[in-house]
């Protein structure tokens, strides 16, 4: 009975101490892009970085052909060997004296340290050269990505916000019918109204229903892709704490655009660390034809045994010279160099598109601005015709189809803002990511 009683009391315990359940996570665009930017965030952020990792594993392969290579052997062998089957018979009959053909058992001892270590390769100084460059190369990669990543992630979290306010667009509205559907009742009631009137606010009402449907089906389609695009768990319940909303630019002239692009953009500086890479690559490749210059040694003891080994040494240098190699190295050399032109290639290229990256996001800047201003006042006006025309029907000098009327231009006028908030909003994104600021923009 104690024990049952016990355990009851642990139970209650237990369940008093344990945490509540967390709510929906609150997520504002900051904090998406930081999340999606994490080391265990999104998968391409993680792919970079290990591809950072092999450079430098890529690097300190190549360095370790400059440093010495050191090594130490030990062997012990007991043996007997033939002297016939190697050729060797000593024989002196005139002494009375044969040596015996089958030698052994006997013991070999060598205990030893090696060394070599290069003095002169240009090539390999040229391919460690090339290797660090990888690693920058690779760095600018990762940024590249990040940034990447940080304006995938914006898009989602916008069209997230947008659908947000699509909900609640065809929220206000689905009230505004039943109000409406209401008031049509109402007249009718008073004998001032017609049944067709009443007709007709229940299939705007039923509309608003149907609209309502295909948003929310949108939301939780946007919001997958957001949890998608932030490598979370897709089950993950949000809360997102940003809106839609017109945030002036700074302005700012085409060849100032231009010149930061050229100057911050990720994917430009790892071109350009490529290109730098195949040329590197190309030299050491070119230097393979100069001679090189090794010093190598080893010390040790070497015996029957450790009591009888004596010691010994070998000290040297080794010159080599490339004569012919079928080759092998002028193919190399025209692989590496026709390499190193294509990323000269690479490298103009992307300078063109950046240029035309920062463009057509300037004149979707713009064009997005005077989209926002237009809605606006097509949203007021929408408005103000709808309640116009409220009154005067409530007023008995018009009749229902003109407020359904004014209704469905409000709708209208509401989807305009939306998309034009959503339109200028997705130019600030473009604009930050052609010329490399987007995480900067979030901040």
């Amino acid at each position: 009975m104690r024990t049952a009683l016990a355990l009851m009391l642990s139970a209650a315990v237990w369940a008093a101490e344990k945490p509540a359940i967390n709510g929906p996570l609150e997520l504002s665009l900051k904090r998406a892009v930081a999340i999606a930017i994490a080391p265990e965030g999104s998968a391409k952020v993680q792919l970079s970085t290990e591809a950072e990792k092999q450079a430098e594993s890529r690097s300190a392969e190549a360095r370790a052909a400059l440093l010495p290579d050191l090594s130490a052997a030990f062997s012990e062998q007991n043996m007997t060997r033939n002297l016939a089957a190697v050729g060797i018979q000593l024989q002196l009959p005139v002494l009375g004296i044969q040596f015996p053909t089958f030698v052994g058992p006997f013991t070999v001892m060598d205990a030893r340290v090696s060394g070599a270590q290069s003095v002169f390769d240009f090539s390999s100084i040229r391919r460690f050269q090339a290797a660090k460059v990888g690693i920058t190369a690779a760095k600018a990669d990762l940024n590249g990505t990040e940034e990447q990543v940080a304006s995938q992630v914006a898009r989602a979290y916008l069209a997230a916000v947008k659908a947000d306010a699509d909900v609640e667009t065809a929220k206000a509205n689905m009230v505004l019918s039943e109000a409406l559907q209401k008031q049509a009742e109402n007249l009718k009631a008073a004998g001032t109204g017609t049944g067709i009137e009443i007709t007709r606010a229940r299939v705007q009402l039923a509309n608003d229903r149907q609209r309502l449907l295909v948003a929310q089906n949108a939301q939780r389609a946007a919001r997958l892709q957001l949890l998608r695009a932030m490598g979370t768990r897709l089950d993950t319940d949000l809360l997102l704490t940003d809106k839609l909303a017109y945030t002036p630019v700074d302005a700012v002239t085409l060849e100032a655009a231009r010149a930061q692009a050229i100057q911050e953009r990720p994917d430009y500086k790892a071109q350009q660390e490529r290109e730098s890479n195949a040329r590197l690559s190309y030299s050491a490749t070119k230097m393979e034809r100069l001679p090189s210059v090794s010093a190598f040694g080893d010390y040790g003891a070497s015996g029957t045994g450790f009591d009888s080994s004596l010691p010994t040494r070998t000290v040297g240098v080794s010159v080599r010279i490339p004569i012919f190699d079928g080759g092998r190295r002028d193919a190399r050399r025209a692989e590496s160099a026709s390499q190193y032109r294509a990323e000269k290639v690479k490298t103009g290229d992307l300078k063109e598109q950046i240029e035309l990256d920062v463009r057509l996001a300037l004149d979707s800047l713009r064009s997005a601005e005077d989209e926002v201003k237009v809605a606006k006042e097509g949203l007021e006006l929408a408005q103000n015709e709808l309640t116009q025309a409220r009154r005067r029907n409530d007023a008995g000098v018009a009749i229902a189809l003109e407020v359904t009327d004014a209704q469905t231009r409000l709708e209208r006028a509401q989807d305009n803002q939306t998309a034009a908030l959503y339109n200028y909003n997705l130019a600030r994104i473009d604009l930050a990511q052609a010329m490399g600021a987007v995480r900067r923009m979030v901040q």
